[in-house]
């Protein structure tokens, strides 16, 4: 068994490491701009000044490369990540392919900055207001786009807005030295660069590296929404979810393994029929419905007020532990039956169809015949082999102590991590979502780890090598 568990584990580890890289690059990829989402919006919709910027990519650790190694073609240059903005990065990744020199590219783009700094350096006055909108939108348009017909629009527009007036005029110098820039570079292509396949090898000192080694170590980087350490946002929600996670897998089991017993050894009775008609009710019943339909007529003054309708209670100071599990207890009864039902439901028709299964069974005739206590034949013979099922499912269940279920902490107003990964999803929050994912990875493989360690104690005959 020591083996096997070790052998898992030694699986685990490359599992964990392709896991990580998937969430990685969907965290690289996503859209927007994280160091833009950290600093917030800047007045009137200003650049952000570019040692704000800078400072904040490195405290991201986003200054760095992004992989061990890059595969991309000879045009590329190994210094790309070097760029701050993650908008001209791409627009230049794209320049780089339809033109293919590099020089000429890097010559544009610092011509284009250059433009867009004299631009923002005007000042408004009473002849300029709306056409110093017009330029600013038409050079910030040069550093997104790499369409021809594009680019050549918003030169256009600006020379169009700025040569009649005294204070914009001062920008043409740099307009013309863009329009040059821009000009040499499509009149220098070297497209047979972009065929040839190029490897940059960057070593550890990477941002996959970086995230990787804190994630492992617990710190798992700030949350757009608040700024606040994710760990810390983590360990303050995730309380309560556990709690309730729990408490909802304990009575789902010890309910639901008795029940799917009884239900089996009387199968065909009318005891069976009224169970399977109740559990299948329950199951086909959604949660938030169920959750609504009992906060509209449990918890209003106007049906039956016998519970609170949202929270968990106000403690006040001084208050004992008994008092305080009163209140807590109180304002979880409802939660607690909306994330239990249908578990207890699925998990009860899985144990009948293990237990029918095993019944059925030579050894459990033999037991029989052999005149056997029916309540030892049941419990010491059949129980045992018919808990692989509900152990099986066990893995998938274990995950929920991290994500718990987001429509009840919602409904119900816990402060759970369901209802923070919620709101992480709706702003996005990036980090908090992707960590969330990447724990829920972790505890899954710990859960099937754990299944297969428990179907060693259930059946003896399983054995792992």
């Amino acid at each position: 068994m020591f083996q096997y568990v070790l052998k898992r584990i030694l699986i685990f580890i490359p599992t964990l490491i392709i896991i990580s890289i998937v969430i990685f690059m969907l965290n690289i990829f996503a859209p927007g701009d994280p160091v833009e989402k950290m600093l917030g919006a800047t007045p009137e919709g200003e650049p952000i000044p570019i040692e704000a910027y800078n400072a904040e990519r490195k405290k991201l650790g986003l200054d760095l490369p992004v992989f061990y190694f890059a595969i991309s073609s000879a045009a590329y240059p190994d210094t790309l990540y070097r760029i701050p903005k993650k908008a001209d990065r791409e627009n230049l990744s794209r320049l780089i392919n339809d033109y293919g020199n590099w020089d000429k590219v890097d010559q544009y783009y610092k011509s284009t900055q250059a433009l867009n700094d004299a631009v923002w350096a005007v000042k408004k006055d009473s002849l300029n207001p709306s056409a110093l909108i017009k330029i600013k939108g038409a050079a910030n348009n040069l550093s997104i786009r790499y369409k021809d017909k594009d680019i050549m629009k918003a030169f256009g527009k600006i020379k169009k807005y700025a040569e009649p007036i005294p204070s914009t005029a001062a920008i043409l110098p740099f307009y013309e030295k863009a329009l040059a820039s821009y000009n040499d570079m499509k009149a220098n292509p070297t497209l047979g660069k972009t065929k040839i396949p190029a490897l940059n090898w960057y070593g550890f000192g990477n941002q996959y590296h970086n995230w990787f080694s804190k994630f492992l170590m617990f710190d798992f980087g700030r949350s757009f929404q608040d700024k606040r350490p994710i760990a810390d946002k983590i360990w303050d929600y995730v309380y309560w979810t556990m709690i309730i996670s729990l408490i909802s897998i304990i009575l789902t089991y010890l309910i639901s393994i008795p029940l799917g017993i009884f239900s089996a050894r009387n199968k065909g009775t009318r005891a069976d029929g009224i169970v399977t008609t109740v559990l299948f009710i329950l199951y086909s019943l959604p949660s938030f419905w169920v959750a609504t339909l009992l906060i509209t007529f449990l918890c209003q003054p106007d049906y039956l007020n016998w519970f609170p309708p949202y929270g968990i209670g106000e403690v006040k100071e001084g208050t004992g532990f008994f008092g305080t599990l009163g209140i807590r207890a109180y304002h979880l009864i409802l939660p607690l039956f909306c994330w239990t039902y249908g578990s207890l439901a699925f998990l009860s028709r899985q144990m009948r169809g293990g237990m029918l299964s095993v019944l059925r069974q030579d050894y459990i005739r033999t037991a029989r015949a052999k005149g056997l206590d029916e309540k030892k034949v049941i419990w010491k013979h059949a129980f045992r082999n018919s808990l692989l099922p509900i152990i099986t499912l066990f893995a998938n269940v274990f995950p929920l102590m991290i994500s718990g279920s987001i429509v009840i902490e919602i409904i119900f107003t816990i402060p759970g991590m369901g209802r923070v990964l919620f709101e992480a999803i709706k702003y996005p929050d990036y980090p908090m979502v992707f960590t969330v994912v990447m724990l829920l990875a972790l505890l899954s493989m710990i859960g099937y780890l754990i299944a297969d360690i428990l179907y060693a104690i259930v059946d003896p005959r399983i054995t792992f090598k």
